[in-house]
């Protein structure tokens, strides 16, 4: 199956015989409760709500939403908030994290806590799927939030967490361009070494049930023809599901290029934890706040 765009997704979601469960960690928050609002009314999810109770029920009453008494968890502090979400999450009353109003350093502390933590072994990452509307399918780009400088290591475990996420969402073998600004290895370029190496892995199955192509340029990653004109051959190029960044820098730099000048829409998660973690951040619309929410409902 091919992840043509969102609403595959929210339809997928609306044909599950269960609602999903999401814990909002320091819920206080209007825009993060309005997110939550949207997905509610099309019964998607089942909020939890920690944090303090007396202004989350204040900005309930304000949006008019439906929630009973039993889904407020009153927290002091929003360290307590964070903890006692990750703990609903072990208990497996929740399906997935989605932050509201602190500091997200404070809420990926106690998610990666070795003794009450969600870690599952595997390092945490972010994958970002986008919308493109002269694309014929929904664009992911990785990791564009957790690894500033990622090692040949961590692309490796990125491209995995990744691939898991898709398998989740339905689609059986995606594939993967590894980015360099050119199509050839060169000694002088570690990031074009590095993804020949990625390659390699692939097709020696440490990458698996996925097609890993690399080192790709954008517009051969993207585009056929482009791909035909210079002479390079791979089934990924034209059709690519994935696409691995050289650093952070790129990766947030072509996701903000897609939704502020291309008309992209845009969902993001934490992978690679016992659940999906929303961290959506202030900067983000309600629309992608939401598409978030079904992305992390969806892979949970």
């Amino acid at each position: 199956m091919v992840l043509k765009n969102f609403e595959q997704i929210e339809n997928q979601l609306k044909q599950q015989d269960r609602v999903v469960k999401v814990v909002v960690a320091a819920a206080e928050d209007s825009h993060t409760l309005e997110s939550i609002k949207a997905a509610m009314e099309k019964g998607i999810i089942k909020p939890i709500l920690v944090g303090n109770q007396a202004k989350i029920s204040q900005i309930i009453n304000e949006l008019d939403m439906t929630i009973t008494p039993e889904q407020i968890v009153d927290a002091p502090d929003n360290k307590t908030a964070c903890q006692l979400a990750v703990s609903l999450v072990k208990e497996q009353k929740a399906d997935f994290i989605m932050k509201g109003l602190v500091d997200t350093a404070i809420l990926l502390k106690e998610v990666v806590n070795r003794e009450t933590g969600l870690g599952t072994g595997r390092v945490m990452s972010h994958v970002a799927f986008h919308e493109v509307p002269t694309y014929h399918k929904l664009l992911c780009i990785v990791d564009c939030a957790m690894f500033p400088y990622p090692t040949l290591e961590n692309k490796k475990d990125i491209i995995n967490n990744t691939v898991v996420t898709y398998l989740a969402l339905g689609e059986e073998k995606p594939k993967v361009g590894v980015l360099a600004c050119v199509e050839k290895v060169n000694l002088k370029m570690p990031e074009t070494v590095e993804a020949d190496q990625l390659t390699e892995m692939s097709q020696k199955g440490v990458i698996p049930n996925c097609i890993v192509q690399g080192p790709i340029s954008y517009d051969c990653a993207v585009n056929k023809e482009i791909a035909i004109h210079k002479g390079y051959e791979s089934e990924v190029a034209g059709d690519v599901d994935i696409l691995v960044a050289p650093n952070i820098h790129a990766g947030n730099i072509m996701t903000k290029m897609l939704t502020c000048t291309s008309e992209a829409k845009a969902a993001g998660i934490i992978v690679g934890a016992k659940c999906p973690i929303v961290l959506a951040s202030r900067g983000s619309s309600a629309e992608e706040k939401y598409m978030s929410i079904v992305l992390a409902a969806a892979s949970a």
